[in-house]
């Protein structure tokens, strides 16, 4: 059985997208799969959260849902929009950046939670399994392509095609003009990949940690089993903890400020 286990066992499968339900649309794959399913929880979650902390009367004594909600709001505001927001476009982004960060914390705070969505049975029962929806590039790719999308859209709104020439700075000779704005565009391009990508490989590289820690448990055989439990089971409990307890949250943070920053300075580019 464990020799079994040894062939068969491989951290990257749980990462694989299997289809579910197949839905195309000429040329476009819109088919269900576990991806898709978590992302649709992980809305759903995000509204509840929103609504159960946000909704609640206001009291002089605060309930615990009043002093979660003000604790989140908080963050938000002060922590995340007013560091890279300017004070004339709070009102049109700060539900972007707060509503960003929430929604991002809940995907990857469910990546953590065993939920029998693997999309395997076991005797007919499906099996459980943890899963970060946001260790799939493409997920996390597209919250990128908003938030820089975004930011020059804002840039020009607010300050009409003269924004695109502040992508040069002031006193750089003509002659290196059209190198300096290449650069930049090219720097704005790196920012989406930034965001996606610290993302993306910060939540796989933990999950994958996880995995490879416990499986080690199930595929040794023998003596070895007697050694990697003590050794394997404590490593992947710790990286499990530590991954919950600051990662899930540092990630949604970083994202959400680092999307205020960039549409604040489009708004209001140095000068």
């Amino acid at each position: 059985m464990n020799a079994l286990l040894a062939e068969t066992f491989n951290p990257a499968n749980e990462f694989e997208l299997k289809q579910w339900v197949s839905i195309h649309l000429g040329p476009l794959d819109m088919s269900i799969n576990k991806a898709v399913v978590y992302l649709a929880l992980s809305a759903l979650v995000t509204i509840l959260l929103g609504l159960f902390t946000m909704r609640s009367r206001l009291a002089l004594l605060p309930s615990k849902q009043q002093t979660v909600g003000e604790a989140v709001y908080e963050i938000a505001q002060t922590q995340i929009a007013e560091q890279g927001l300017p004070r004339k476009a709070m009102g049109r982004w700060f539900p972007y950046v707060a509503s960003l960060f929430l929604f991002i914390w809940t995907m990857n705070m469910l990546g953590f939670i065993p939920l029998p969505l693997t999309g395997d049975k076991w005797h007919g029962v499906p099996t459980w399994g943890i899963y970060a929806v946001t260790s799939q590039l493409s997920v996390t790719l597209v919250l990128a392509v908003m938030s820089v999308a975004f930011t020059h859209i804002e840039g020009v709104r607010y300050n009409g095609l003269h924004y695109f020439s502040t992508f040069v700075p002031a006193g750089v000779p003509k002659p290196m003009v059209p190198f300096m704005f290449g650069l930049e565009t090219i720097s704005h391009f790196f920012r989406i990949v930034s965001l996606a990508v610290r993302l993306y490989a910060n939540m796989l590289a933990g999950h994958m940690l996880i995995l490879v820690s416990i499986g080690l448990i199930f595929i040794l055989g023998g003596i070895t089993f007697y050694i990697a439990v003590p050794i394997s089971f404590p490593i992947g409990i710790a990286f499990y903890i530590f991954e919950v307890v600051i990662v899930v949250t540092i990630q949604a943070f970083i994202f959400a400020a680092l999307t205020a920053i960039y549409i604040g300075s489009a708004i209001e580019p140095a000068h």
